[in-house]
């Protein structure tokens, strides 16, 4: 019997050996993977050359939900850019139901306008308003319509602007790894009512399992209903996993937006476990918590204002009739550690690589 427990106690020991090589490779990985998105973004990487600004443009934008933080940024953002151009924009908020969303395409066609943004829904939702659009010659680019970045032709999209969403799902699984110390117990939060929701939480799914971490649950709910089933849901999940939820993981902050005050009722401090981390979209109320270490502590930011003056000129390219311009937008990894630079004072990723500037010199402004 002591021979046996003895053999056994050795094999334990060395599987615990072996696997420690593998252990550090895994977090020096996404260390690395950390580091190289928390850095500053102070270079221009985007397009220089391109069409002059056309004029007098009437464009529509087609806010999947205003209340979401990721599209109200872009939507700023083409605001900012259509007045450096002098057109005129129409905002309509299909208010996060695809009942509203199909009125506002409606309105929007009522309109006549000469370009229609979609901002932050699938395209294919859509499709036979799109097909009319598309149909009647209105140039259409889109935020967040499709998992990959640049044309959607089968819906008619001249190109979808949003940074490397598998990257920024790869950079939040990671950071939470190496957060855990390479064991973390994640429960992942997505939407199945997108397709790139679901693409960013599967690749969180599989980051963290390849790298050795457990993931407890993969919960679907609308990101539309987050403010009337996080509450409860949050609850259930901790009476259901207790400590061993080390860390969340979001497709975006909207999740976090209702879960402090069910955690502070638990007694979780809003620096404890579990640790929230987005994988996009760097909302105001994402900054706002992550400064304040309070039941968040990474977003995986995406340049919203920046990706607003982007698809003013992939919309300005479409009138030309000249090609998408192939520029993938940069993300940033924000932590309380770096909140501040990157336009954290304005609580948005607002890089400091002189973007308008650039796209003025496109235009001829």
């Amino acid at each position: 019997m002591k021979r046996r427990t003895l053999l056994q106690a050795t094999v334990a020991t060395v599987a615990v050996m072996l696997s420690m090589p593998a252990l550090a490779d895994s977090m020096a990985d996404a260390k690395a993977v950390v580091e190289k998105y928390a850095s500053k973004v102070s270079a221009w990487d985007g397009p220089t050359s391109g069409p002059k600004g056309a004029a007098g443009k009437n464009i529509v934008i087609l806010a999947g939900d205003m209340k979401n933080g990721g599209i109200l940024g872009v939507v700023n953002g083409v605001q900012e850019a259509a007045g450096a151009l002098g057109w005129t924009v129409k905002a309509l908020d299909g208010a996060g139901s695809i009942g509203g969303r199909t009125a506002a395409f409606g309105q929007a066609m009522a309109l006549k306008p000469d370009g229609i943004i979609i901002n932050g829904f699938d395209a294919v939702e859509q499709k036979p308003a799109m097909e009319a659009a598309k149909a009647a010659g209105i140039p259409m680019v889109s935020w967040h319509a499709a998992s990959a970045v640049g044309p959607v032709p089968e819906v008619g999209v001249f190109a979808n602007v949003t940074t490397d969403a598998m990257e920024v799902s790869k950079s939040a699984a990671d950071w939470a790894f190496a957060d855990a110390a390479g064991k973390p117990g994640v429960i992942i939060f997505t939407d199945s009512t997108y397709a790139i929701a679901i693409a960013k939480a599967d690749r969180m799914k599989k980051e963290i399992e390849d790298l050795g971490g457990t993931v407890l649950e993969y919960v679907d709910t609308p990101i539309a209903e987050t403010s009337q089933r996080m509450p409860q849901l949050t609850t259930s999940l901790l009476q259901k996993y207790g400590a061993k939820w080390t860390h969340s993981l979001a497709i975006n902050d909207l999740y976090y937006d209702f879960m402090g005050p069910s955690l502070a009722s638990a007694g979780i401090a809003g620096d404890g476990k579990p640790v929230n981390v987005a994988a996009g979209d760097g909302s105001e109320s994402a900054y706002q918590r992550i400064r304040a270490k309070q039941f968040q502590a990474v977003t995986v930011a995406e340049p919203l204002n920046l990706q607003g003056w982007q698809l003013v000129d992939e919309l300005n390219r479409a009138f030309a009739k000249a090609p998408w311009s192939g520029y993938v937008s940069p993300l940033h990894v924000v932590t309380s550690e770096n909140v501040e630079f990157d336009g954290g004072p304005k609580n948005s990723f607002d890089p400091d690589n002189g973007y308008r500037d650039q796209y003025k010199k496109i235009w001829g402004k």
